[in-house]
């Protein structure tokens, strides 16, 4: 079981994530605003974080940028969970330092599957 948090805006797609990670036997957390995630991220880091990437205020990107540069925080995994899809956003995304990447909509039995992957430590794009 993995304690995993969950930053997206849409309140729908939160439902869908965290039904599907419960269901795997998941604890997951979720969190609309990326300022908020930090401050939540900082106290107690989780096995891995989802994240949007537009989100008002700090967006996914600029969240993960603030994680990757953060001592004791640089190496939690993050999955991006965006509706972007091109090949100039993954690339963006994989810059940036995320683990991996799925857009939406989404698969429910393949995101908990690769965030499983990610939780144990296989990184798909290593």
């Amino acid at each position: 079981m993995g304690r995993i948090i969950l930053v997206d805006d849409d309140e729908i797609v939160a439902g869908l994530v965290q039904d599907a990670f419960f269901a795997a036997g998941h604890a997951i957390g979720w969190l609309s605003d990326g300022q908020a995630a930090l401050q939540v991220i900082k106290r107690r880091p989780p096995d891995l974080l989802i994240l949007d990437c537009n989100m008002p205020g700090l967006s996914g990107i600029q969240l993960l940028r603030v994680i990757r540069e953060t001592p004791g925080l640089h190496e939690l995994p993050v999955l991006m969970l965006t509706a972007r899809q091109s090949e100039n956003d993954e690339r963006i995304i994989r810059y940036e330092g995320a683990n991996d990447y799925m857009s939406k909509p989404f698969d429910a039995t393949r995101l908990v599957g690769r965030a499983e992957s990610l939780m144990s430590g296989v990184t798909p794009w290593n």
